[in-house]
């Protein structure tokens, strides 16, 4: 973690203030990468990662935007663009998860931050990308495999998250620009069911070889590498960071 290896770099972090993305920008930003965070509500959160991040040397900065506001998401990576002159590397991290909601408004909230705010993310900062830049999305083991009822709508935003990286990697080559996405199981984090609930036991005991979850800094790990030299010649691909709960 010593070599600044994305010293010339500008990383945008998507739901930044927390869990795995705020992970992230802190793996990023000990690599050397001046990173921009989003958050919507978690304001205070934001302001401490950002002042970590400042301490380990780097320009960053956080921008609220709600995701599922296509004019904040514009407004917001314009901004990015313009402040830090570009972007090199985008973590799709935001998203929203709300199990056994099977009606129209838990599916709608779902999918416009899941899914059409990614995509909207994505199609603007790549507007604003130097060649050579990488795009990190956030997906879920659920987009191949629900392992429970009341999930239907969550797994179907990543499934589609991990059919764009695949689209992306084709549509971005030319430009020299990557597109790479991770399937992660349960995170230890506020978003992750109680481990000491009847799911959580189930996933600990019969399904997550490993039988624990995992931490957000193992996800921000894999993170850092799909954005860093090392992973030049990986795209399109699918890593899955769940304990071996897929195997």
């Amino acid at each position: 973690m010593g070599e600044k290896i994305l010293s010339d770099k500008v990383a945008l972090v998507t739901g930044g203030s927390r869990g795995i993305g705020a992970a992230s920008a802190r793996r990023l930003a000990a690599l050397g990468a001046d990173v921009v965070i989003t958050y919507v509500a978690q304001a205070a959160k934001a302001k401490t990662v950002v002042e970590e991040l400042r301490s380990l040397g780097v320009r960053a900065e956080g921008i609220q935007a709600d995701q599922a506001d296509r004019a904040q998401v514009t407004a917001m990576v314009d901004a990015v663009a313009q402040r830090f002159g570009g972007i090199d590397i985008l973590v799709n991290s935001a998203g929203v998860f709300r199990p056994g909601e099977l009606t129209d408004a838990g599916r709608d909230e779902q999918v416009a931050i899941n899914l059409t705010g990614v995509a909207d993310t994505t199609y603007r900062a790549v507007r604003h990308m130097r060649e050579g830049g990488r795009i990190v999305n956030l997906s879920s083991s659920l987009a191949s495999k629900t392992f429970a009822a009341g999930m239907s709508d969550y797994a179907a935003t990543k499934a589609a998250v991990t059919a764009y990286t695949r689209g992306w990697a084709q549509d971005f080559a030319a430009r020299g620009i990557n597109v790479n996405v991770i399937e992660c199981g349960i995170i230890d984090t506020d978003m992750a069911m109680s481990k000491d609930s009847e799911g959580g036991q189930f996933m600990l005991q019969a399904v997550i070889p490993m039988h624990r979850y995992a931490e957000a800094d193992e996800v921000a790990g894999v993170v850092a590498f799909l954005a860093g030299p090392d992973a030049a010649y990986i795209t399109g691909s699918t890593v899955r960071v769940d304990g071996g709960a897929l195997a």
